[in-house]
């Protein structure tokens, strides 16, 4: 798998664990969980930087190297 689907199969699963906490009654864990995810993704959309994707693409390859190489 490449990094960039890895990292949306992580918010994906950050997701699903906010919707647990929120269904098990832990709505503070739920909104600090909910606030940091909107956070990173504001300081991605102002900055253009994401420190998951950029850790991410050190272990794992980008999904553009399979699409050059075809």
């Amino acid at each position: 798998m490449c990094a960039e689907k890895v990292h949306k199969l992580m918010i994906a699963i950050l997701l699903g664990f906010n919707m647990m906490f929120v269904a098990l009654g832990s709505l503070k864990l739920a909104f600090i969980v909910q606030f940091v995810l909107m956070i990173a993704f504001v300081i991605w959309a102002l900055t253009g930087i994401c420190t998951s994707l950029a850790i991410l693409r050190k272990i794992l390859p980008p999904c553009d190297v399979d699409k050059k190489e075809k």
